[in-house]
């Protein structure tokens, strides 16, 4: 998106700028559409509608380039970030996003039920994650926007990037991957076994288990972001894992795959009806292994509802 593409909302206005050639990609809603030739300054044109306004907010995805120009054209406007805005309107998801959300997270169930059926081994990294990439875009997803393929010591690394490292027997996998279908983006994690794994590993992955199920029932309304996390925390600690597991429980989802609320101590956030977010606790061996299971759920009026339905185990393939 090197040509500039950007909402300019002000009192009573709503216009999208936009490069004159992707104006035809543009829905119909509830603003007026601004195309831009490419003889025009797109700065200029922002700037004309901002109306020499006193104060600007902008989103956190405007590149410098733009924002610096912005500012040399709008040298007596005040700039700040749009982002508490943005986090305000999206971190609670109506009835339509929901529907976007769940039916996301199920196609991605069926690419997990697909996969339990596979054999791994023999397979390099690379090779799964363009399988599963296909098998998602099959299943209604965008050119997917990540899948992690993470075999025996890669495991421990969660944003392990594939390599051809070939999957051998006795490996554990960890799979990770989403993206965005009809607007809205998928996330699931599930750990495989390239043959039978060893008893601890087993055993792990009960505490695992254990861990992300305990995380899931505690989502209510009210109840603060980091108590998941605590939770979560607290079963994999008691089993004398808890310097394995290195990262927060969760995060929100939405129209991008990591949003607001973070499931992370010193989040004191209350829960609240419509929020969307993964819940994947994990546990780390450095050179050995690493296991995850992620889903992700919506917070209810009265409890929470889970978004993935595939089965929380650990497949052997």
């Amino acid at each position: 998106l090197e040509r500039l593409t950007m909402l300019v909302l002000t009192e009573g206005e709503a216009v999208l700028v936009v490069p004159e050639l992707e104006a035809p990609r543009v829905s119909p809603g509830a603003f007026e559409v601004r195309p831009w030739r490419e003889t025009e300054d797109p700065v200029a044109v922002v700037a004309s509608l901002a109306g020499g306004a006193r104060s600007a907010a902008i989103g956190d995805e405007t590149w410098a380039s733009f924002l610096l120009r912005l500012q040399d054209a709008m040298p007596d406007t005040v700039f700040g970030t749009a982002s508490g805005l943005m986090r305000a309107l999206r971190i609670r998801k109506d009835d339509d996003e929901l529907t976007a959300l769940r039916e996301a997270g199920h196609a991605v169930d069926r690419v997990v039920a697909a996969l339990s059926a596979m054999e791994f081994a023999g397979k390099t990294e690379r090779h799964l994650a363009r399988e599963v990439a296909a098998m998602a875009e099959a299943e209604g997803h965008d050119p997917l926007g990540f899948a992690i393929v993470a075999s025996g010591p890669n495991g421990a690394s969660p944003h392990h990037e594939p390599t051809e490292r070939v999957i051998a027997r006795g490996d554990l996998v960890v799979v990770d991957f989403g993206g965005r279908r009809n607007g809205y983006c998928s996330d699931t994690t599930r750990t495989f076994s390239a043959g039978e794994p060893t008893a601890e590993q087993a055993a792990a992955f009960e505490v695992l288990a254990r861990a992300q199920a305990a995380a899931v029932e505690a989502v209510r309304p009210g109840i603060e972001a980091q108590h998941i996390d605590r939770v979560a925390r607290a079963v994999i600690r008691d089993a004398g894992y808890g310097p394995r597991f290195i990262h927060r429980t969760g995060h929100g989802i939405g129209m991008d795959v990591h949003e607001h609320p973070y499931l992370v101590e010193g989040n004191d956030e209350p829960l609240e009806p419509g929020m969307a977010f993964s819940v994947e606790p994990g546990i780390y061996l450095a050179g050995e292994w690493g296991m995850r299971i992620e889903d992700i759920v919506c917070v209810t009026e009265d409890g929470v509802e889970r978004l993935n339905r595939s089965e929380r185990i650990l497949f052997r393939v």
